[in-house]
């Protein structure tokens, strides 16, 4: 909506605020028309405790979406509460989100956005892959909650939810940087990687993994053991 048309909008409203800048009148009558945007469990904890995690974060998903842009289907693993998915719903044609906790996958499900809807499902990906495959799957903090005895089969199964060339994401903090993590990180961190323990675990099931190092919100090419998250970017599937 353009500003002039949002001012005239607006005052035709009962709204009896004005901004001093009449430009910025629609934000009042967008707050009154559909109220504001909250965040999810985890992200608003992030946002009280620490906020500039969540810069971290959406920097991840920024990443995810710039590599998957115009792709047609796209699969989330372990999509937690869901805030960061909505950057790579602006660049694909249809996210389906998954988590193992059906206390995420309601949460998220129970305050989906009208206005871009999003398909979240339960599934335990160490359990068995998805029935439908898709262009892209992408698993940013997951795989280091994954028990090393049970990775193979997470990766293969992520794999297999893919089509023929379909690409896949690994995002995880690299365990060089668990020396400076907190103690909850700590606890759930059952298995975190170097840059060269990824690429070998991810080469077992792609011809091509790229590995990318990541320190706060800038993705580079950098010294692995200097990293504090590392990516690994995979295609075409064994």
């Amino acid at each position: 909506m353009k500003w002039d048309a949002a001012w005239c909008l607006a005052s035709e409203t009962k709204l009896t605020q004005k901004t001093r800048e009449r430009q910025y009148q629609f934000l009042l009558e967008l707050q009154e028309k559909e109220g504001l945007r909250s965040l999810g469990l985890m992200s608003s904890q992030v946002w009280r405790d620490d906020p500039k995690r969540l810069c971290f974060l959406l920097s991840r998903y920024k990443f995810v979406a710039k590599m998957f842009a115009g792709m047609n289907r796209v699969l989330e693993v372990g999509c937690g509460d869901a805030f960061g998915t909505r950057i790579v719903q602006k660049e694909v044609q249809q996210v389906v989100a998954t988590d193992f906790d059906p206390v995420f996958v309601q949460h998220v499900n129970e305050h989906r956005d009208p206005d871009l809807p999003l398909v979240c499902k339960l599934h335990d990906m160490v359990q068995v892959p998805m029935k439908e495959d898709f262009d892209g799957v992408y698993a940013l903090d997951v795989i280091e909650h994954v028990a090393p005895h049970q990775e193979d089969r997470f990766v293969a199964n992520l794999s297999a939810s893919l089509n023929w060339k379909g690409v896949c994401v690994i995002g995880t903090p690299s365990l060089e940087s668990q020396a400076y993590a907190s103690t909850p990180s700590k606890e759930g961190h059952v298995n975190c990687k170097t840059g060269p323990g990824l690429r070998e675990l991810m080469s077992k099931y792609f011809h091509n993994v790229f590995i990318f190092s990541m320190n706060d919100e800038v993705v580079h090419t950098g010294f692995y053991p200097m990293a504090h998250y590392i990516f690994a970017l995979c295609c075409s599937r064994r």
